[in-house]
């Protein structure tokens, strides 16, 4: 039995609203084409500017937390121990957008259920004020991005110090955590 033409669009929409609907994998900014992702400088041989930019479908949570691994993956990858973030910052880039319905805009304003009435001599026309003005929906759309500036350390972590962390420890309890590239 071959497939109808209907049924392949269908499909087709869904993979590509899938597709869309997914959060930033945990790979390089711009990876495969993607959007968002990790990055960094280095600045001196044992300190990195590290971050982490997420779609509209990353949470703060992820992002902060792919931050984190990364900073300590670099740790590890550079034959340190520990690392302590020195400036730290997550920013949300607020954007409204506007979606209106398909039958207003293919029929324009008039579409709709309309009423008459008979007062005060004569027939006027009431219309719903559901349809009589343009029906659209207003989505808040956040992205978030989370930077570091990370200094490197080897041995035991520095006790009392809220901002150092064991790469190691982090590596393990977040690697699991983040989404990875498919």
């Amino acid at each position: 039995m071959k497939p109808s033409f209907k049924a392949c669009l269908v499909v087709a929409a869904a993979v590509t609203l899938s597709a869309c609907a997914t959060s930033t994998a945990y790979a390089p900014a711009g990876f495969n084409g993607q959007r968002g992702g990790y990055a960094e400088q280095r600045l001196e041989s044992d300190r990195y500017n590290v971050s982490f930019s997420g779609n509209s479908v990353t949470s703060r949570e992820q992002v902060e937390m792919s931050l984190l691994l990364r900073a300590a993956e670099l740790t590890t990858e550079n034959g340190y121990d520990w690392f302590s973030t020195v400036n730290r910052a997550t920013d949300r880039d607020t954007r409204f957008q506007t979606l209106s319905d398909p039958l207003y805009s293919r029929y324009g304003p008039y579409w709709g259920p309309s009423w008459r009435y008979y007062g005060y001599g004569r027939w006027s026309r009431w219309n719903d004020p559901f349809w009589g003005r343009p029906d659209f929906d207003i989505r808040q759309v956040d992205r978030y991005e989370a930077t570091a500036e990370i200094v490197m350390g080897r041995g035991p972590k520095p006790a009392g110090d809220a901002n150092a962390f064991d790469a190691r420890e982090v590596i393990s309890n977040l690697s699991g955590r983040v989404t990875r590239p498919q």
